[in-house]
């Protein structure tokens, strides 16, 4: 029985990811996001902007070395927000998220990898022990079909995660569909300049590195734009792959052998940081506008109502999210 590409990719990453979280160790003997030692993945962390001293509050085993970039410096989270983390690994960003929309907020995570799910879980455990929070919640799930509510999170954020999926353009639209109207995105993935030379995207490992299975620039904010998401700005970053060209990462070395002759690994992939939100539409003939607040029942957004089969006032326009448009 063949399988179709999407199950091919997913089974690669799989066992990729699920080695990592296994063995603490990369999948390609570097510092890509395919994984490091802890003293590698630390050091990146600080030359990614985020902050040693918060950093010392996770759990041992959180940071894997997975990141391209850092969503958190962008995100700019709130007390009380709901964040979702696509591909949340063991944790790392899920944690700190958790940390800063405090008690009184919640931090998911959604990972597709039943060994990553399992050391989320486990770190969780100890990060409440270490903070005395515990609004963090991991879930199984692909990101193109995410275990989440529509329009339930305030902030979706994501690290050198989406690169990896094969159906990106549904990705996107998951991510408009579980935002609240008005939700941000924050993410840090790996983006194309130009097209790799094809020996570089045949790699095994440069698919689980986060390198082969990149998209250009154009393309990630055609496709989030496509999926109803606003605001669309991508910064592009060329110091992430100058870390990896510093320290001697594998798979970079790997990938710059195939290049033409006094080309560079910068003149076609680069760290990008994207932000975005989702469109809040103005309603006609809006009438729940003026007769009910926003919070539970008619004019509200509980997940109650968007997870009944029968809701009474499904059709509504009403605030929030309750119309099938999403206007509000």
């Amino acid at each position: 029985m063949k399988t179709s590409f999407e199950e091919q990719i997913h089974a690669a990453v799989r066992e990729g990811y699920g080695a990592i979280a296994q063995t603490n160790q990369s999948c390609c003997s570097g510092a890509s996001c395919c994984g490091s030692s802890p003293e590698v993945a630390h050091d990146l962390a600080v030359k990614l902007g985020y902050d040693p001293q918060i950093l010392e509050s996770l759990p041992e085993g959180t940071n894997l070395g997975l990141s391209c970039g850092n969503p958190q410096a962008i995100a700019a989270l709130n007390s009380g927000e709901t964040v979702l983390d696509l591909g949340s690994g063991a944790g790392f960003d899920v944690f700190l998220s958790a940390q800063a929309v405090g008690p009184t907020g919640k931090a998911i995570g959604v990972d597709m990898t039943s060994q990553m799910l399992s050391k989320a879980r486990k770190n969780a455990i100890s990060f409440t022990e270490r903070t005395g929070l515990s609004n963090v919640d991991f879930r199984l799930g692909e990101i193109e079909h995410l275990p989440v509510a529509d329009a339930s999170v305030d902030v979706v954020i994501s690290n050198c995660v989406l690169n990896l999926s094969p159906d990106k353009p549904q990705v996107w639209r998951e991510i408009a569909r579980v935002l609240k109207p008005g939700g941000r995105v924050a993410i840090s993935d790996l983006a194309l300049l130009r097209p790799l030379p094809e020996g570089a995207t045949e790699l095994v490992n440069a698919l689980v590195g986060c390198v082969a299975g990149a998209s250009l620039v154009e393309t990630i904010e055609r496709d989030a734009r496509a999926a109803g998401l606003a605001e669309v700005k991508i910064g592009i970053k060329h110091n992430y792959v100058a870390v990896m060209e510093d320290v001697g990462d594998s798979l970079y070395q790997q990938i710059l052998s195939l290049l033409p002759p006094g080309q560079k690994m910068s003149d076609y992939i680069v760290s990008t940081d994207l932000s975005a939100r989702r469109a809040i539409e103005p309603c006609e003939n809006d009438w729940h506008h003026e007769q009910q607040p926003s919070g539970n029942g008619p004019g509200g957004g509980d997940e109650a109502r968007l997870t009944s089969e029968n809701p009474q006032w499904h059709q509504s326009s009403s605030c929030c999210g309750a119309s099938e448009t999403g206007c509000c």
